[in-house]
């Protein structure tokens, strides 16, 4: 498969994503279209333009240099999109960081990344240790400059960062480059969403997130469209109060938040949705076809990846197929390998590899780890995957997510799909416990949805529901209920903590 390149779409060798993603609106005669909706303010073009250049000339008044880096600490509001690319159109090196991370994380980051400044919303400022120098972006916004030339940058330098969100381990910042979401956008939010100049987006995933940073910003903005943004928790009342009020055409969110709008009772109005997209864990058929029934909307699920920024693998309207992950983006490579580099048949599971433009150049200070999983032109994902015979890919966990029971392979992802199609279940994680004999079965972490209640019983008739959908041995062993499952904030189960979990206070046995 042909891998698209910054110069095979157009991409010209002296490229400033600020001028490309802003500017380029307001010069072809578009600054009086909305650009943002957040809450009651409507915000065209021309303003987000102004603006940009008041933190970015701001910013080079406090004398940050190209290249150097600026952390963003801020919510989803429109003082986000003015110090991401005011910081971009003067060469410098934004890194958003996750709102929700405590003070140690955040810390981290600051030894790692040794910005040149730090800009945060007030509400968010006690995050940060009192000793490093923090500006506020109202500050930059009433001391900068609206008129500020971009920066002749190449489409290969550093544009922005974006720490990966820890679901594995430590945090590692992944470096993105000028031209890497002018690719993401032509690709995916053309190639499959066929994003035009009238869509309005909602995405629930926050901008921080490598999915909600193109769903809720430069998807809409590479065509001149409308974002809205929400700053507050996706709780799903606050979810349907947004899509009610601004009639998105494009909605995005994450299976767990699927989950929690299908369980919230009520009656919603989504007419003006006409596609919504799921990505960040594989999305059960039973949620897409549940969401499918209530709202008669379709939800495309995909694959994408910090590394690379958005979707490389993903379902498109016409051509969905509930459980996986979908087809080859046009302009992406994959495949997929046995743990000795071959490649494997149609229908078993092997390690997936992606080859594409958009993939950072490396992790920041982690040189032995840039290596260990980018190899020329690809680069290793770390998931298990299959292909079927008319190239659809089947997610099966995360390469140190499967199990091994009496011999044979487990994807927790295809005994988590057969729980949560029970209807009372809203979401589960399943990893491997050993029993008294040191083998290891699968242990499911099950939460339910409201009106029902965790006993005996029904830990019984989730296995038998298991057993008649599933393989004898896929069925799990012990059964435990939760309120809510560990996650990261970008809405991945951390299987890692359920795992210590199961060690520490696994329930007795249900044969």
């Amino acid at each position: 498969m042909t891998v698209a390149t910054a110069e095979s779409i157009g991409v010209p060798e002296r490229f400033n994503a600020a001028a490309f993603f802003v500017d380029r609106h307001v010069d072809e005669g578009r600054g009086d279209r909305i650009a943002i909706e957040c809450g009651d303010a409507r915000i065209t073009y021309a303003e987000v333009q102004r603006n940009a250049n008041r933190v970015g000339s701001a910013l080079r008044q406090l004398g940050v240099r190209a290249e150097e880096r600026v952390l963003l600490l801020l919510h989803d509001t429109p003082e986000f999109v003015y110090a991401f690319f005011g910081a971009i159109k003067i060469g410098a090196v934004p890194v958003p960081l996750n709102t929700l991370w405590k003070p140690d994380d955040y810390d981290y980051v600051v030894r790692d990344a040794r910005p040149s400044a730090i800009v945060v919303s007030r509400a968010l400022a006690d995050r940060i240790d009192a000793r490093q120098p923090v500006t506020y972006v109202e500050n930059l916004l009433a001391g900068g400059d609206a008129d500020l030339a971009a920066e002749r940058t190449h489409r290969d330098a550093p544009a922005f960062w974006l720490y990966s969100s820890g679901s594995t381990g430590a945090p590692k910042g992944c470096v993105h480059l000028q031209h890497d979401m002018a690719i993401c956008a032509q690709l995916f939010g053309h190639g499959v969403l066929g994003i035009r100049e009238s869509d309005r987006t909602f995405s629930v995933a926050k901008l921080f997130f490598a999915y909600g940073l193109g769903n809720a910003l430069y998807f809409p903005f590479s065509v001149g469209a409308t974002t809205i943004l929400w700053p507050g928790a996706p709780a799903p009342a606050h979810v349907y109060a947004v899509i009610e009020k601004h009639r998105p055409t494009l909605f995005y969110s994450v299976p767990t938040g699927y989950g929690m709008m299908l369980a919230h009772e009520g009656e919603f109005d989504l007419s003006s949705v006409r596609l919504a997209v799921s990505a960040g864990e594989a999305l059960p058929p039973a949620l897409y076809e549940r969401f499918k029934q209530r709202f008669g909307v379709d939800i495309i699920d995909g694959i994408g990846s910090t590394e690379a920024l958005h979707m490389f693998i993903s379902n498109r309207a016409g051509a969905i197929r509930p459980g996986s992950s979908g087809l080859v983006v046009p302009g992406y490579d994959a495949r997929i390998l046995d743990d000795e580099r071959r490649p494997v048949a149609t229908g078993e599971v092997g390690n997936l590899w992606i080859s594409g433009d958009s993939v950072c150049a490396a992790y920041w200070n982690q040189h032995e780890q840039t290596k260990r999983t980018i190899e020329g032109a690809w680069i290793r994902t770390g998931d298990k995957y299959s292909q079927d015979a008319d190239g659809f890919y089947w997610y099966a966990g995360r390469s140190d997510d499967m199990l091994k029971v009496g011999g044979l392979w487990v994807s927790p992802v295809e005994v988590e799909n057969a729980l949560v199609a029970h209807p009372a279940v809203l979401e589960c994680g399943v990893v491997g416990h050993e029993d008294h004999d040191t083998l290891t079965k699968p242990m499911a972490f099950v939460v339910l949805r409201d009106g029902h209640a965790g006993s005996p019983a029904l830990a019984k008739e989730l296995q038998q529901f298991v057993r008649e959908r599933l393989a004898e041995y896929k069925r799990p062993r012990w059964i435990q209920f939760l309120p809510e499952l560990p996650k990261t904030a970008t809405g991945k189960i951390q299987r890692f903590r359920l795992r210590a979990q199961a060690a520490n206070d696994a329930p007795p046995r249900i044969v």
